[in-house]
């Protein structure tokens, strides 16, 4: 979404800033590396022999760690390049310190339609409070609006601090209609490096303007293995009531997992759909079934790795 004026403004426009002073030296490791607040799902072997299997058995992979890697795929993304522009940013010369407030910007490059800037501060804790703000070029004496608001602790230490950030897909559009994409809501991020936790919760609208609501927890093992829970508030389909569904996959170091699934509520009423599958070290399926004949039950249930289903209830 904001992607557009990182490469065309950060490189360029910053270096031009007026040279204040800089910023403090513990600022750069109150920011998480994009590295450390990403989920961590095994991947498959990628030798000479593994893409041969692959273009052989992709059909017999496992539709939901299929799923989950998309999943995980896409929200590392949505986390990751906040992570990587705040990094990028603060390694040039401040422009402006007033107090305990240190400011890059405004900066954006002429044909741009909007600048941005981004104000960090200082707190008498430790901590630090962050602002990436936008305002737009096409009306004269536009405010800025906060694009990313974020707060960053990293008093436990490096790789144990915490912290929040809520980007704004709103506030983007309105600053710059023509680089912002389509996305709606807005998505907080929350994360404890110590304890290996990323939570995020996206407010949004479907394409009917009806909302769309979706919670996303993960925990990481120091060996790898993980547990995901991605919850989903919104319309499936046929009556305007929104339906509630629910993935939990959890997985081992080697690779072995399992996903439960859950769907109900809305136009559902009582009714609920629940499905299971495992799948082993070469991500393909061991085992299925599910509640309401969707697809013929298959494998050893002996074979899961995780042997209890656990699809917590949704929204």
């Amino acid at each position: 979404m904001l992607k557009s004026f990182v490469a065309a403004s950060c490189f360029v426009s910053l270096v031009a800033c007026v040279q204040q002073d800089k910023a403090p030296d513990e600022l750069e490791r109150a920011l998480p590396q994009a590295e450390t607040v990403q989920i961590k799902l095994p991947q498959p072997a990628r030798s000479a022999d593994a893409r041969s299997a692959d273009a052989r058995t992709i059909g017999q992979l496992a539709t939901w760690y299929v799923a989950t890697r998309d999943v995980t795929r896409t929200f590392n993304g949505g986390t990751g390049w906040v992570l990587v522009l705040l990094h990028t940013i603060v390694q040039f010369p401040v422009t402006t310190v007033h107090d305990n407030t240190y400011t890059w910007g405004p900066w954006s490059e002429s044909l741009d339609p909007a600048e941005y800037k981004l104000d960090v501060h200082a707190l008498a804790d430790g901590t630090y409070t962050y602002q990436l703000s936008g305002r737009s070029k096409t009306q004269a004496g536009a405010a800025f609006h906060v694009v990313i608001d974020g707060k960053a602790d990293p008093r436990k230490g490096d790789l144990q601090g915490n912290g929040q950030f809520l980007l704004d897909f709103d506030a983007s559009r309105a600053v710059n209609p023509v680089d912002a994409g389509d996305a709606r809501g807005t998505m907080d991020v929350n994360y404890d490096l110590a304890t290996r936790h990323l939570d995020l919760t996206i407010m949004s609208t479907d394409a009917l303007g009806q909302p769309a609501l979706a919670d996303y927890a993960y925990n990481a093992a120091a060996d790898g293995a993980g547990d995901m829970v991605f919850a989903l508030t919104g319309n499936a389909g046929g009556g305007p009531a929104l339906e509630s569904s629910t993935l939990r996959s959890r997985w081992q170091a080697d690779g072995q997992g399992r996903a439960d699934g859950r769907i109900g509520g809305g136009d559902l009423g009582a009714v609920q759909a629940t499905a299971s599958e495992c799948w082993g070290k070469t991500f393909q399926r061991v085992y299925y079934t599910d509640s309401v004949g969707f697809a013929a039950t298959e494998g050893d249930p002996a074979s899961c790795v995780f042997t209890t289903a656990s699809a917590p209830q949704g929204n």
